[in-house]
Order: structure tokens, then sequence, then C-alpha cells
């Protein structure tokens, strides 16, 4: 599937006949006909809109045909985080999540897909603003997790933390200043929550957290890539829910 489509028909088309456009880009002041019918069906569909320049969109453009809009449209349909849970009750095993807190890089997503699936995860949750979505590149980089693993999609990161708390899952973020992860215990229903590779998980999201492990650190240099470090707290887990 192509991820992205550019043209005021074409995009139309795509939220008309169901398509899951992640984010929609569309020139500043411009107020037509079409394009605001364009902007009322994103609504509808409470996709983000994006207002930006014209260099902007030239830049975005691959076609040099955008017509003022240009859609961003995600590679596969996405899953709900109550098909998540159903995942986990059809096999009969506490729920096991990632939570990712405004992971940006499409590589880095794709990899952590890759990573929640070998790692026997029930499924991955991204918000809808300031988050890499389910485009081709992603595809790629999960080498094929994405027929496998569900990944969600929600407007609010902290009040589908506070859901889930509800069905019993304990949260556990990747922090430095936490504890030694290999101290805490991960077992049980839990959701390992990652954040970006700049700031980290968010003040707002690690203060719904349960708890805050920390990867031990032995270079000179003090952090790893959110995939990686992704990867090393996923195995910890798998670690402790083997010997549970």
């Amino acid at each position: 599937m192509s991820e992205q489509i550019e043209g005021r028909n074409a995009v139309l088309e795509a939220f008309r006949s169901g398509r899951c456009v992640d984010k929609l880009f569309i020139l500043d002041g411009c107020q037509d006909g079409p394009v605001r019918t364009i902007a009322r069906e994103a609504r509808k569909k409470d996709t983000i809109i994006n207002y930006v320049s014209k260099e902007r969109l030239d830049n975005l453009s691959e076609t040099g045909a955008h017509q003022g809009v240009i859609a961003q449209v995600a590679a596969y349909e996405y899953s709900s985080v109550e098909e998540i849970l159903a995942k986990a009750r059809e096999k009969g095993e506490p729920p096991f999540l990632f939570i990712l807190d405004n992971i940006e890089d499409p590589h880095n997503l794709g990899a952590i897909i890759r990573t929640a699936n070998l790692a026997g995860a029930h499924g991955v949750i991204i918000p809808k603003r300031h988050a890499a979505g389910l485009t081709a590149i992603v595809a790629k980089t999960s080498a094929g997790a994405l027929n496998y693993t569900p990944v969600a999609k929600v407007t609010n990161l902290a009040r589908t933390i506070e859901d889930l708390k509800k069905e019993g899952i304990w949260f556990v973020c990747a922090d430095m200043g936490g504890e030694t992860m290999y101290r805490l215990n991960l077992t049980g229903p839990i959701g390992l929550v990652v954040g970006n590779e700049g700031e980290g998980v968010s003040r707002l999201i690690r203060e719904k957290c349960d708890f805050t492990a920390a990867i031990p650190m032995k270079g000179d240099i003090d952090s790893l890539n959110a995939s990686v470090a992704a990867g090393v707290l996923a195995y910890e887990i798998v670690r402790q829910r083997l010997n549970a």
C-alpha cells in the first residue's frame, strides 16, 4: 500500500473509502471548497490536521502535484486496546503490553514492534500525536512482525494507562533514575513504557507508572537507543515470566 497520497481528489477519496489516514497536511490559509470538505472528512475520522507552509508541502511531496493537500496513510490497519487484551485472554497469559511515548523515528518503531513480537508481547500501544504511524518503513523494519503483533493508536496515553490499571495491569517505565531492573518484580500483567530518544518518558506518563526501571550502564555514554532499551527491558520481563 502507498504510505502517502497527494492531490485533492485522491485524498478525499482516501477518506471516503475508509482508508486509515495517520496525518493530513494542508496548505496554511487555503480555505476553498474542496479543501474544507477534506478537512471536514478528516475531523469526522479524528485525523490529525497540520496546517503548513507551501515550502513544507513541497518538501514532503513525492509527486510535485500535491494541490495543497498531502495525506499520510497507514500501511497496516490499527487494532484496538480491547483486541490486544483479548489476544492475551485467548492465549491464557497475563497481558504483556508495550506502551510507546512519542517514538517518532519509524525505524525505531519498527524495531520495537519486532522485539515485542519476539518477546511474546500481546500488542503495542502508541499515541496519535507526536509519534510515528504504521508507515511502509515501519512495516519493513518490523521484519514481518506487524502481521502478527497488533498496534493500537489512542488519543490519550495517560488515560489509557489509567483504564488498563483497572484491568489489573502494572506499568513500568524505562528511566535512568529508577531502580535497577534486576531488583524489580516484573512478573504478572505488565505494561512496558518506553519514551523517545531525546527526552525519555514524559513526566505525565512517568507519574502514571507504578515503578521505574533503570538499565545498568557501564560505558562512557549515558543512554541506549530507544529500541535497544526496549529490547533489554523486554527480555528481563521475559526472563522473570519464564521463572515465575
